[in-house]
């Protein structure tokens, strides 16, 4: 079964924001929150639970490098039990703003295009919003 999992999503964006400032948003519970409008619970700490989008997100922490990398495996609420995915926002900074190539592997295969526009609906449209505010 674990070629049904094997699916990777790339996206690059660029944000009018320092690399310090988009971390924050991405790292920080209350900045989060902020941005996404729903209840978010994160430990940056290895193994450290996750939670995001009022609980519909849950995982763990596999590494936090502050204002440089942040990796998290997580699962929706609706997988099936045992599914876990690959998240990795890296930032790179541009001077101005940054760009964070990112990349999401190991998510069921048919949530692919469903989780390619979510990312830009949940988390990049909102976070560039947030930061033109």
């Amino acid at each position: 079964r674990r070629t049904d999992m094997s699916r990777t999503i790339s996206q690059e964006i660029k944000i009018n924001a320092s690399v310090g400032k988009i971390y924050a948003a991405l790292s920080d519970p209350e900045i989060f929150s902020s941005f996404t409008h729903a209840k978010a619970n994160i430990d940056l700490s290895v193994g450290g639970a996750v939670s995001l989008f009022d609980g519909m997100i849950t995982g763990v922490t596999v590494e936090a490098i502050q204002n440089t990398r942040l990796i998290q495996v997580w699962r929706a609420g609706n997988w099936s039990e045992g599914s876990y995915s690959l998240v990795r926002f890296d930032l790179d900074d541009d001077n101005p703003g940054a760009t964070i190539p990112f990349e999401h592997t190991g998510f069921p295969a048919q949530t692919k295009d469903h989780l390619e526009a979510g990312w830009y609906k949940m988390y990049w449209e909102p976070l560039k919003a947030y930061f033109e505010s």
